[in-house]
C-alpha cells in the first residue's frame, strides 16, 4: 500500500527569524575540508603538501564547493598531525613555505574558492619558543603551571585527564606541573594572560593580510578553564566530543575571546569568517558561539554523531535548526572529518553513506565535505600498528586511536605507486580496492558516488528551494523509518524523502525525481478510486531501501 504524505507541519526551527538573517556567503556554503598531509603530494616524499593542494584545486572547484578549509600546515614537530604548532607564522618545510601558501590562496581565489585555515589557540607545541622559555623559568604565566599535590608535590594538581588518555598534567624538572588537555607535547596556554591574547590577534592579522578568508578555530570551547581548576570528581575519560560538563570545556569566558575575534575579522570587511570547532552539551549552548557578535559558524557534532535512525535524525535536525535560528545564525551539517570514523563505515554501508550525503546537502544552512567522502571512501581499519601516528593510539591508554584510518591519502588514479597521490609512495598505505574508488575511475561512471556529489552540489546551487533557509516542513503520514520534508521557494519546491529501512517503500507523491542516492521513480498506477480529490495529481513512487531522493514539486 502506498503511504500518502499528509499534514505538512512547520518545524519549530522555522520560527520566523528571517528579519534577523544577515547576508553572507557562509550561510549556505559548501566547504571542503583538506587534510593537507593526505590530499596530494607534489614532491614524492609520501606526504601531502601545499603545492599538491594547489595543483588539485580544480577538483574541489569542479565538485561545486564554495570554500576550502586547510588543516594546520604551520611549523610543527608533528606530534599531533600539526595541531602542535611551534611557529604560527611559518609553514612547516614538509608542506612547503610561505610562498606556497600565498600561491595556494591566489590560485583558490582565481577558481572562485575561498580559503579557511586552521588556528590552534588552546595550546602550542612544547617546541614553541615560549614553552622553551617557560621551562627555563621565563614567562611561565603564558601557560598553566601549578604545584603538585601530596607529599613533595608528587601528585598532579587535580584529577583532570587528557583527551588522549592519562593525566592532563606533566611534571617538569623543578617539580611543578603543566597542563595539557591533549598530548604532553601540547601545553595549554593561559588565556588570562594579555600577552597570549595579543599574540593571537597578531597571528590572525598575519594570515588575513596574506588573503585568507577565515579561520576554523580548533577546540574553540577549550581556552578558558574554571576558576581554581576544580576536580571533576570521577574517573570517566575526558572526551573532545561528548555530553560531559567539564571544568575545562565550554566555560563562559571563551565568548569574550570570540567577540574580540569577530571585531578583528570585521575590520577586514564583512566576508572574513570564524568557524568554531566547539563542543557543547546542548544545541542551545552551542548556539551561544554563533550569536551576532561572535563567530559565524559552529560545527554541528550532534548531527555527525546521530545514528542511522529516522526519529533520531528528525530530532537532531529540529534541535539544531531551532538553536541556531534563536540567534539568527546558519546551521552547519557535517558527516565526516579528520577526527572520526568515516561515515561510509560508521553507517554500515555505502548506500547509507550516499543517502546521508543527500540528506545533509538538502538541509538549510552550510555543509562540510571531508576529503574522500565524495569518493565513498571507507575507514581503513587494518593499518599496521607500526605505521600509526594518532597520539591516542601511541599512548596506549586513549579512547580508540582510530583517527589514522580516516587520514589515509586519497586515490586520484587507478594505478601508480600511490594511486596518483604523488610520484612516490604514501605515508599510510592505501587499500588495493581504492583503485576503483579513485577520482579518475569514478569520473567515468555516472552512477558513482563522485558523480552523485557533483550533481548534488550543482542542483543545490541552482535550485532556489535549496541552500540557505530557516527551516523545513516535515511531512507526516509515513511508515516507521521514513522521513520527508519540504523546502519551499517561489519558483518551485523540493520534497526530500529518506528511507532508513532495509526495504522499499511506496509513497503517494506529486512530483518528479530531481536526484536520488539510488534509482527511484513512479510505479504502476494505483487502482481506480484509491486517490481522492486531494491527491488527484499524485502518483505512487517507490523509494529504495537506505536511500534519499529529492523530488521537484
Amino acid at each position: 500500500m502506498a503511504h500518502e504524505l499528509t499534514s505538512p507541519s512547520l518545524s519549530d526551527s522555522a520560527s520566523s527569524c528571517a528579519s534577523a538573517a544577515r547576508p553572507g556567503w557562509w550561510r549556505d556554503a559548501v566547504i571542503y575540508q583538506v587534510y593537507v598531509r593526505s590530499f596530494a603530494d607534489s614532491d614524492g616524499d609520501g606526504v601531502g603538501d601545499l603545492r599538491g593542494v594547489r595543483e588539485r584545486l580544480p577538483h574541489i572547484a569542479g565538485l561545486g564547493a564554495d570554500a576550502v578549509w586547510l588543516t594546520p600546515f604551520y611549523a610543527s614537530p608533528q606530534a599531533d598531525g600539526g595541531y602542535d604548532v611551534a611557529d604560527y607564522r611559518a609553514v612547516d618545510p614538509v608542506f612547503g613555505d610561505l610562498a606556497d601558501a600565498d600561491a595556494l590562496v591566489r590560485a583558490a581565489h582565481g577558481l572562485g574558492l575561498r580559503v579557511i585555515v586552521d588556528i590552534v589557540p588552546n595550546h602550542t607545541s612544547d617546541r614553541h619558543p615560549w614553552f622553551t622559555q617557560a621551562l627555563a623559568g621565563v614567562g611561565r604565566d603564558r601557560y598553566v603551571f601549578r604545584p603538585g599535590r601530596g607529599p613533595c608535590g608528587a601528585e598532579p594538581p587535580n584529577d583532570w585527564e587528557s583527551v588522549f588518555g592519562g593525566p592532563a598534567w606533566t611534571r617538569v624538572a623543578d617539580g611543578t606541573w603543566y597542563l595539557h588537555l591533549f598530548a604532553p607535547e601540547q601545553p595549554d596556554l593561559n588565556w588570562k594572560n594579555a600577552e597570549v591574547r595579543g599574540e593571537f590577534d597578531s597571528v590572525l592579522r598575519f594570515w588575513l593580510d596574506l588573503g585568507v578568508d577565515g579561520f576554523r578555530i580548533d577546540v574553540a570551547h577549550g581556552m578558558v578553564k574554571a576558576e581554581g581548576l576544580p576536580d571533576i570528581g570521577h574517573g570517566q575519560q575526558a572526551k573532545l566530543i561528548g555530553t560531559q560538563r567539564l571544568p575545562f570545556f565550554d566555560q563562559d569566558g571563551v565568548h569574550e575571546i570570540h567577540r574580540g575575534w569577530r571585531r578583528l575579522l570585521e575590520s577586514y570587511g564583512p566576508d572574513r569568517i570564524g568557524v568554531a570547532e566547539a563542543w557543547a552539551p546542548t544545541p542551545e549552548r552551542l548556539a551561544l558561539y554563533v550569536r551576532p557578535d561572535e563567530l559565524h559558524q559552529a560545527f554541528n557534532f550532534q548531527f555527525l554523531n546521530c545514528p542511522w535512525d529516522a526519529a533520531a535524525l528528525r530530532s537532531v535536525v529540529d534541535e539544531s535548526l531551532r538553536a541556531t535560528a534563536s540567534v539568527g545564525a546558519p546551521t552547519t551539517w557535517v558527516l565526516s572529518n579528520h577526527d572520526v570514523v568515516r561515515h561510509s563505515t560508521r553507517y554500515g554501508s555505502p548506500a547509507r553513506a550516499r543517502a546521508a550525503a543527500l540528506l545533509m546537502l538538502a538541509l538549510p544552512g552550510s555543509a562540510y565535505v571531508y576529503q574522500g567522502e565524495e569518493l565513498g571512501l571507507p575507514e581503513v581499519l587494518d593499518l599496521p600498528d607500526e605505521l600509526r601516528q594518532d597520539p591516542a593510539f601511541l599512548r596506549g591508554d586513549g579512547q580508540d586511536g582510530l583517527r589514522d584510518g580516516c587520514r589515509v591519502p586519497l586515490p586520484w588514479t587507478p594505478d601508480g605507486a600511490s594511486y596518483g597521490f604523488g610520484p612516490g609512495g604514501s605515508w599510510l598505505p592505501q587499500p588495493a580496492e581504492w583503485a576503483a574508488l579513485s577520482v579518475e575511475a569514478q569520473s567515468a561512471d555516472p552512477s558513482s558516488t563522485l558523480e552523485l556529489y557533483r550533481r548534488a552540489l550543482r542542483v543545490r546551487s541552482d535550485h532556489p528551494a535549496l541552500g540557505a533557509g530557516d527551516g523545513v516542513e516535515w511531512l507526516d503520514g509515513l511508515p516507521e523509518g521514513v522521513l520527508a520534508f519540504r523546502r519551499r521557494s517561489d519558483d518551485g519546491d523540493v520534497v526530500v524523502t529518506l528511507n532508513t529501512t532495509d526495504g522499499e517503500v511506496d509513497l503517494e507523491l506529486t512530483g518528479s525525481v530531481l536526484l536520488g542516492s539510488a534509482p527511484a521513480g513512479p510505479v504502476l498506477p494505483a487502482p481506480a478510486g484509491e486517490f481522492t480529490d486531494r491527491a488527484a495529481h499524485a502518483h505512487n513512487v517507490r523509494v529504495p531501501a537506505d536511500s534519499c531522493v529529492w523530488w521537484a514539486i
